[in-house]
C-alpha cells in the first residue's frame, strides 16, 4: 500500500543547517589499520567531552529485510571486531541471529566526525560475558534479569515489582550471576568509513575495505 502524500502537519527545516570548518581528513596521513585509526579518533572524543562517545546507532534487518536500529554502547574495540552487550532474546538478537549483517555509526559532533562499520555480528565466548557482566553496577546487574528485553509488559509497575524482588534476594550479595540469556556480539567489520565534516558539503570520506584476514584497501569517496 503507497503512503499517503497528504501533509495534514508540516515542519520544514531546511534551513537548518551547518558550515563544518573543524578539521580535514586526508588518505595520504591516515592510519594502515582502520581499528587504529578509530582508536586515535576515540581518543580525541575525550578532549572534548563528548557525552558517551561509545554510543553508536546498531542497524539490523530480518531475513526478509525488514530494518530496525537503537543505540547501543561500545564496550570493547580490538582486530577483531567491535564489540556491544545486551539481552538474547532481544529485537536486535533475534535480528542478529537469523541474518548476522548489520551496520553501526558513531557520530561525534563535536569533532565533526562520523564513523560507519559494516560486517557480520558473532557471539563472543561465555567467559567473555561473565567477565564483562562482573565489571557491571549491581543495579544493571539486577535490572539484566528483570527485563524480558523487548517484550510486551503490561506496565512499568510490574518491571519495579521484579527488580524489588531481585534486590530482597540479592540483599547483600555483590555476585550476581550472568543470566543464562546474557551476552555479548562482536561486529566483525568488513567496511569501516571515516567522515570529516568540511565546508560547502566536500566532505572527506575515508573507506576501509578488508582484503583478506588482515590487510585493507584505502580508498577515498566523494562526498
Amino acid at each position: 500500500m503507497p503512503i499517503s502524500a497528504k501533509r495534514t502537519h508540516r515542519l520544514s527545516l531546511a534551513g537548518l543547517r551547518e558550515d563544518y570548518r573543524t578539521g580535514a581528513f586526508d588518505e595520504k596521513n591516515c592510519e594502515t589499520n582502520p581499528i587504529v585509526q578509530f582508536e586515535k579518533w576515540f581518543k580525541e572524543t575525550q578532549t572534548v567531552d563528548s557525552k558517551e562517545p561509545n554510543a553508536m546507532t546498531l542497524a539490523t534487518a530480518t531475513v526478509d529485510g525488514r530494518p530496525s536500529a537503537r543505540i547501543v554502547l561500545l564496550k570493547e574495540v580490538s582486530d577483531a571486531g567491535f564489540v556491544f552487550y545486551t539481552n538474547y532474546g532481544s529485537r536486535k538478537a533475534q535480528d542478529l541471529e537469523t541474518n548476522p549483517r548489520c551496520a553501526l555509526t558513531f557520530y561525534w559532533s563535536e569533532l565533526e566526525r562520523q564513523v560507519r562499520v559494516e560486517g557480520q555480528a558473532r557471539r563472543v565466548t561465555q567467559a567473555e560475558s561473565e567477565a564483562y557482566f562482573r565489571t557491571r553496577p549491581k543495579g544493571s546487574k539486577l535490572g539484566a534479569w528483570a527485563s524480558h528485553q523487548s517484550e510486551v509488559v503490561a506496565s512499568r509497575d510490574i518491571l519495579e515489582a521484579k527488580l524489588s524482588e531481585l534486590q530482597a534476594e540479592y540483599a547483600g550479595q555483590d555476585e550476581i550471576p550472568l543470566p543464562e540469556f546474557w551476552g555479548g556480539y562482536c561486529v566483525v567489520p568488513e567496511v569501516i568509513e571515516f567522515w570529516q565534516g568540511r565546508a560547502n558539503r566536500m566532505h572527506d570520506r575515508i573507506q576501509y575495505r578488508r582484503k583478506g584476514e588482515t590487510e585493507w584497501v584505502i580508498d577515498r569517496l566523494s562526498p
